[in-house]
């Protein structure tokens, strides 16, 4: 079966029922023309925002949302990033050709013309087919969106969409006004995935209607989200503050002792749930023995297989020829030579490392 690509129309009644062009299409790479994007996606909550803002996103959270609104450049863009931005359009195409959806490059970014600050960039427009649906006078049927995933993620895509891009679609077809839409992966560079996402009318409800009270908020009242446990958060906290060395942090003795405490107790917790979680993994390596595979029917229940982390010191110890011909020299910093020689530069690349002292204060 043949790609059909176009381009959408601009005029907004057709290109989307709900929105309107704030943003003509360019190039990222002219620096004007990137200045003008950045700035206008600072003046909105965007579809890549809105898992983030839901925390629903394991690599931003909403304090990312809010320094970036804020003009703080957080997120660099990555070898990943731009391998994804140059694939997309192959993505879309062979969608396209598997799934017989013909395609459409949206005009720019859109904003919802009852909630300006509700923006959203479309990878692609899936058009109705007048073959199967003769009745439907409108071009756009709704977005797509393509992503490249890991082969590591493939079985997050085989039921269903992931959350977050499940969500940037949602977003999608409530900013502009579209009835369905088409979440799309290229897994592992060589399987293609793509999952329906029909128009739900609570859900473009609730997400106009938090994302616009978490904007109001956050955005143009300034207030920062409270912190989350993410790990990108604590990474980001790392970038946010310029350390001052032995610079000290004057703090009420209340929270100091609410913040210590509720960390104690939630480090009893884990410990108490590490213990039970490995009293019934340990059930289960029982119940395995001397095989790699536990069933039921068809089914695989779990596996114990001889495929974890490889021990150098047994190797050393039982194979003595085998570990001194396959030792080989490799080259390494010298830590304590740039520590000693270069301390300025030693301490720019240490992390920061929340210690809390046992004794009481």
């Amino acid at each position: 079966m043949s790609t059909t690509t176009v381009e959408a129309p601009v005029s907004s009644g057709l290109a989307a029922p709900t929105a309107r062009l704030v943003l003509p299409n360019s190039d990222l790479n002219d620096p004007e023309f990137r200045a003008r994007w950045e700035e206008t996606r600072r003046a909105g909550i965007g579809g890549s925002d809105v898992a983030a803002i839901l925390g629903l996103d394991k690599y931003r959270g909403p304090r990312h949302v809010y320094e970036e609104k804020h003009g703080r450049e957080i997120v660099r863009d990555t070898e990943a990033m731009e391998i994804g931005r140059e694939i997309e359009d192959f993505i879309a195409r062979y969608f396209s050709k598997r799934s017989g959806v013909p395609i459409a490059t949206p005009p720019g970014t859109l904003a919802h013309v009852d909630h300006p600050w509700a923006l959203v960039n479309i990878d692609r427009y899936a058009l109705w087919d007048p073959a199967l649906y003769p009745d439907d006078l409108r071009a756009i049927a709704g977005p797509v969106e393509c992503k490249n995933r890991s082969e590591y993620q493939l079985e997050e895509w085989e039921e269903g969409p992931p959350d977050a891009p499940a969500l940037q679609c949602h977003w999608g077809s409530a900013v502009g006004g579209f009835d369905i839409g088409y979440v799309v992966a290229l897994v592992g560079g060589n399987k293609l995935r793509w999952h329906v996402v029909e128009r739900d009318e609570a859900m473009v409800e609730h997400l106009l209607d938090y994302c616009g009270r978490w904007y109001e908020r956050h955005v143009l009242e300034g207030f920062p989200p409270p912190v989350d446990g993410l790990e990108a958060t604590k990474d980001l906290l790392g970038q946010l503050y310029q350390v001052k060395p032995e610079a000290i942090a004057e703090i009420d003795l209340t929270k100091a002792t609410q913040l210590r405490a509720q960390r104690a107790d939630l480090d009893a917790q884990i410990k108490a749930l590490s213990k039970q979680k490995t009293a019934v993994e340990n059930e289960m390596r029982d119940t395995a023995g001397t095989a790699e595979i536990v069933k039921v029917g068809a089914a695989t229940a779990w596996t114990w297989k001889q495929n974890g982390n490889f021990s150098e010191a047994d190797l050393r110890e039982k194979y003595p020829e085998i570990a001194a011909a396959c030792t080989k020299k490799v080259e390494v910093l010298d830590l304590e030579r740039i520590k000693a020689e270069h301390e300025a530069a030693y301490t720019a690349c240490r992390g920061r490392r929340l210690l809390v002292p046992k004794k009481g204060l």
